[in-house]
C-alpha cells in the first residue's frame, strides 16, 4: 500500500506542477500594438463622455468638501 500512495502523491506532484506551469505565459495577453485598441471609445461604460466629464466636475465641485471622490480643494468650484 505503501507504494501506492508513493505513486499517487508524485502523480499528483506532477499534476500540480503542470497545472502551475500552465498558468504563466512569456508573451504577454495584450501587444504593445494592440493597446490602442483597449483604449478605443467604444471600450467605455458612458454613452456620452462629454456628458460625463461634465458631470463629474459637478460633483467634484459639489462634494469636494468632504472628499467624495477623491479631488482635493473646497465645494467652491475653483480647482
Amino acid at each position: 500500500m505503501s507504494r501506492l500512495r508513493i505513486i499517487r502523491a508524485f502523480f499528483l506532484l506532477i499534476c500540480v506542477v503542470l497545472l502551475a506551469t500552465g498558468c504563466s505565459s512569456v508573451d504577454p495577453w495584450v501587444k504593445p500594438y494592440e493597446r490602442d485598441r483597449l483604449a478605443d471609445p467604444i471600450m467605455s461604460f458612458d454613452r456620452d463622455p462629454v456628458s460625463n466629464g461634465y458631470i463629474n466636475h459637478v460633483y467634484e465641485a459639489r462634494e469636494g468638501a468632504r472628499g467624495a471622490s477623491g479631488s482635493s480643494g473646497g465645494g467652491c468650484g475653483c480647482n
